[in-house]
């Protein structure tokens, strides 16, 4: 209704037959009656189009038809992921893969996926590239490990419905063991091309892969906690460490980057584990002698511990020519070497004793050596105990609820939390970081984490195997003012023109066949930026490389951001 406010009477005409949405008043606002409208179209477009919203979002309101658009997408996405496989146990989750795999491949088998295997097939070998996925719809496959002194041990069989090759054909890495056949075994075989082409022919079968994909993982993650947990039952005082660390774990469920996390947490907590019983040991030889000491006559096994403590990685070759000149002056080798480890070779005292009774010299440097592994020992487990926190620290920064506060940080922080997340992927290529120094710069550092999260995972998607990834930080002065500028280069196949002037648009995406994706990922970027006062910037060039640089505003008073939340 418009009205001059003054004809109350047909107001409460309208509001008593149920007919009145809005009331506007002359003399009206210049364009109230076009927002008024655009407004209610809105609402009616996402109650009675949603199929459709982004074709509206040119001239009705695109920020909520987006987050409609958004919302709709992640609520259908996690609907079928969490709503209606979490319920199916893993024998009916593996039947409707492998169901959903031979009716792709039914009279179109070109690629001869669907393989039978007599007993004692190689399927893969441990330490050499796989570029296949099997799942086992009959028979039983075996998986071997080699120990400490290289004999082959069986670590698990896997039967019908388990996935064979999983962590290596995600991550790209060499095979964790050996697969072999114990029976006559079919199998379906994908390679990564065929993989994509399965994945992308039906929407329904990436999330049932994906929850598979991740039973899998867990069940081998349970697995070998259970192993870790046996082996440490007679060392309590790592027990509530180790609980922890499962707590810790469980955040590594962030979507696709969950393999990755789970290896790298592996690696220091296995070197944590090695030290601890080179430690017990250790201590045990010294606490068991009471003489210990009184052997190594002028070698101070405290300073020896403090300096094993804070030495520095030194090389082989190093280590080779300072015994080749020891050698001139101690002439039993076995004694030099041992010298040259214990960082002993310049004490003239244990030299002069080596030259007169080496058998000496040699139980003096035998009990010395427990001293130097102690103090070798709490150095390495130090160093692994600080790689846990500072990835633990990165994964809580990432998963920390949005925080809508402004406030002044290090733009550096955010980006260096991001790069622990993908560490797993940027070790197969090259990273060179180039930072500028940088003001703190007022921002929201949670809705900036997501746009370093999506441009470096964009970049490491177009990276050439063994690429490089170059991140860098400078000051720039434009139109009057100082920003930050971030860049994000990659130097994969780039883009043509074409393509580059449409990568910020709503619902375009470059994914490749079998990537999830909604294509609004830089347009979100975009967005975030321009709440920041601040833009995106896309430069390439074909076959050369592709460029994503943040232009933020350094200089931003508080309580303008203020009034542009209160404006939108």
């Amino acid at each position: 209704m418009v009205s001059c406010g003054q004809d109350i009477q047909a107001i409460l005409t309208a509001v008593n037959e149920g007919r009145l949405d809005h009331c506007l008043t002359k003399p009206l606002q210049d364009g109230l009656v076009k927002k008024t409208v655009q407004k209610e179209l809105t609402t009616y477009i996402i109650e009675n189009d949603s199929e459709n919203l982004l074709s509206y979002s040119l001239v009705l309101d695109q920020q909520r038809l987006l987050r409609s658009h958004i919302e709709k997408k992640m609520r259908h996405y996690r609907e079928g992921f969490i709503s209606d496989h979490h319920k199916l146990s893993d024998e009916e989750l593996a039947e409707q893969v492998i169901s959903a795999l031979r009716l792709f491949f039914e009279g179109n088998d070109d690629e001869n996926a669907c393989r039978r295997y007599s007993p004692e097939h190689l399927l893969t070998k441990e330490g050499e590239e796989n570029r296949f996925l099997w799942f086992i719809t009959k028979g039983e496959v075996a998986l071997y490990k080699k120990d400490d002194i290289g004999m082959q041990r069986e670590v698990v069989r896997y039967s019908k419905g388990n996935i064979v090759g999983g962590m290596s054909f995600v991550s790209g890495e060499r095979s964790f063991s050996t697969a072999i056949t114990l029976k006559p075994t079919e199998v379906i075989k994908l390679d990564r091309d065929v993989f994509a082409k399965v994945m992308h022919s039906n929407t329904d079968l990436l999330p049932l892969f994906t929850n598979l994909l991740l039973r899998h993982f867990n069940r081998r993650l349970q697995r070998s906690i259970t192993n870790k947990l046996a082996l440490q039952k007679t060392l309590e005082s790592l027990e509530n460490a180790q609980l922890q660390l499962i707590e810790r774990e469980k955040m590594a469920m962030l979507g696709q980057l969950v393999a990755g996390v789970a290896h790298e947490l592996n690696n220091p907590v296995a070197a944590i584990l090695r030290g601890t019983e080179t430690l017990v040991k250790n201590i045990d030889a010294i606490l068991s002698s009471p003489d210990h000491q009184a052997k190594m006559e002028n070698v101070r096994g405290d300073e020896l511990l403090k300096a094993a403590r804070e030495a520095k990685p030194v090389s082989t070759a190093a280590e080779r020519e300072r015994v080749k000149q020891l050698m001139t002056q101690v002439k039993d080798r076995r004694i030099s070497k041992k010298m040259v480890k214990l960082n002993l070779d310049s004490d003239e005292t244990l030299i002069k004793l080596a030259q007169k009774d080496p058998d000496q010299a040699f139980e003096t440097l035998a009990a010395s050596e427990h001293y130097h592994q102690v103090g070798a020992t709490l150095r390495s487990v130090g160093v692994c105990a600080q790689r846990i926190a500072d990835m633990v620290k990165s994964l809580k920064g990432y998963a920390r609820p949005d925080d809508e506060t402004f406030h002044y940080v290090d733009i550096h922080e955010g980006i260096e939390d991001t790069l622990v997340i993908f560490e797993n992927r940027l070790k197969r290529h090259e990273l060179e970081k180039s930072y500028s120094s940088l003001p703190q710069i007022y921002c929201q550092p949670i809705a900036l984490q997501q746009v370093w999260t999506n441009l470096i995972a964009n970049a490491l998607d177009a990276l050439p195997k063994q690429g490089k990834l170059s991140i860098s930080t400078s000051i720039e002065h434009k139109e009057q003012k100082d920003w930050a500028v971030i860049s994000v280069r990659d130097n994969g196949c780039g883009m043509p023109k074409e393509v580059l002037g449409q990568v910020f648009a709503l619902n375009f995406t470059t994914k490749k066949e079998g990537n999830f994706g909604l294509g609004i990922g830089l347009s979100v970027c975009q967005q975030i930026a321009s709440q920041h006062s601040g833009f995106v910037k896309a430069t390439s060039n074909v076959n050369e490389y592709t460029e994503m640089q943040v232009w933020l505003p350094i200089t931003l008073a508080p309580k303008f951001h203020e009034y542009k939340r209160s404006e939108s």
